[in-house]
């Protein structure tokens, strides 16, 4: 078996576990294995990364940047959009195949051990999200890497991420969303999220709302660490459009850094910018030593966001942005106009039945001229005659199309019929990774032919 089947091997024994939707506050399980592994999250400096939107643009914005440092780097973010090893990213690439498949072979006898104690227990198995977990920070360990960038999957204090200690903890903007889980109101969900402060850590956080940013406040100094904060210790100072992206002017903790390049569209990407480059600077250097000019250059220039705000195609313009919330969806909104200038929008929309759609369309149908509803490839889509009627009661003109290829034809031959018009392909990260690889497939970058 060559490495990339040993590879997918192990993709296909993940799939055997509860999926990733499948979460109960109990950390102490992947610890335990973790432990039997002589705890591998250990051999590195860690930077952790919560929040509800915009954690995996920052997360991969402060890998790029601790990596021109001249550092080997660790990148764990989710969920993937092509193929899993994307998820366990080492120097800015997906993870060998043998090298994944390695510390499977390395953690196996101690998950068979960990699931007999479960079942002993009464507890269910390990899940596939706290394997991929251990996986990613096996494979870190063996790698070796300096510093592992790790994203949360779901809230913070019980994430199986969490057996890690961050030397820094990063907080992305806090807003409502998997209330099922982390509770309904922005106070509880900063709670869990505030959870990822280790003792003498230092945090690096977004602006919050009031309630958000009490709970950090307290969670903070409860853990003796540091505190800085967006529009108080760093910021975004300036930012203008740029061919491929955008010129940012960012103060930072230790310094202003001015005549920055960043290679992605939309104001939210500069302020996730600016956190990233807090966050580093509380990495190295402790909050009081300036990056070096060259190697915060080289960081930004090399940034890469997978399906936030991409372009897969020309004439006509057709964008990919996974906004599977509101929050993500108002940053999408924004940029559309403030990045691109086209007159009319046509949005192919497919969401997961668990993620609120009504405020997803609600908060596009003002930038959307028509809207092409469909499903992403999951058991867990949600019904897309069922989205259409949530579109036609705001009033914008919708079609349905059953699976994206359809609404993406539908969509790009409706915008090829005027340059002021183009797509934007939006509402899942399932539907994004399924619009990436169909772009692909058939060369969007060499225009609609019909």
């Amino acid at each position: 078996m060559n490495d990339k089947d040993r590879a997918d091997a192990v993709y296909t024994a993940l799939l055997t576990r509860q999926g990733e939707r499948w979460v109960q506050p109990r950390v102490d399980r992947t610890r335990r294995v973790l432990e039997l592994l002589d705890d591998p999250q250990r051999t590195y400096r860690v930077v952790h990364v919560t929040g509800t939107n915009g954690k995996t643009s920052t997360s991969r914005i402060i890998e790029s940047i601790v990596r021109a440092h001249g550092l080997r780097t660790g990148l764990f973010t989710s969920p993937h959009l092509e193929r899993f090893t994307e998820r366990i990213m080492v120097d800015g690439e997906p993870a060998d195949d043998a090298a994944v498949a390695d510390a499977w072979e390395e953690i196996g006898p101690f998950v068979d051990l960990v699931d007999a104690e479960l079942a002993a227990a009464g507890d269910a198995p390990l899940t596939y999200f706290e394997l991929l977990t251990v996986l990613a920070f096996v494979v870190f360990a063996d790698a070796p890497v300096d510093v592992a960038v790790i994203e949360v999957g779901m809230g913070g204090a019980w994430d199986s991420t969490n057996t890690a200690d961050g030397d820094v903890a990063v907080i992305a903007p806090i807003d409502i969303d998997h209330a099922d889980r982390l509770g309904e109101t922005v106070r509880e969900i900063a709670t869990v999220k505030a959870g990822i402060i280790k003792p003498g850590a230092a945090v690096v956080s977004a602006v919050q709302q009031p309630d958000a940013r009490s709970v950090i406040d307290e969670a903070s100094r409860a853990a003796g660490g540091t505190l800085a904060v967006e529009g108080e210790a760093f910021g975004l100072e300036a930012q203008h459009l740029a061919v491929g992206g955008q010129q940012l002017s960012v103060r930072g903790r230790a310094a202003v850094y001015d005549e920055l390049y960043l290679p992605l569209y939309g104001a939210h990407q500069g302020r996730n910018a600016a956190l990233a480059i807090a966050a580093v600077e509380s990495l190295i250097g402790d909050g009081t030593q300036p990056i070096a000019s060259e190697v915060l250059t080289e960081g930004l220039a090399q940034v890469t966001s997978p399906g936030r705000l991409q372009l897969l195609g020309v004439a006509p313009t057709v964008l990919v942005d996974a906004a599977h919330n509101p929050h993500g969806a108002r940053s999408l909104v924004a940029a559309l106009s403030e990045s691109f200038d086209f007159d009319e929008w046509g949005v192919v929309l497919g969401i997961l039945g668990d993620k609120d759609a009504a405020g997803i369309v609600t908060t596009l149908a003002p930038a959307a001229a028509r809207v092409f509803a469909t499903a992403p490839d999951s058991d867990r889509a949600a019904d897309p005659d069922a989205l259409a009627d949530i579109v036609e009661a705001t009033g914008v003109p919708v079609t349905v199309h059953p699976a994206l290829a359809d609404a993406a034809d539908a969509a790009r031959e409706w915008a090829a019929a005027s340059d002021r018009r183009a797509v934007v392909i939006a509402g899942s990260v399932v539907l994004a990774g399924e619009a990436l690889q169909l772009a692909a497939d058939e060369d969007w970058k060499d225009g609609w032919r019909g």
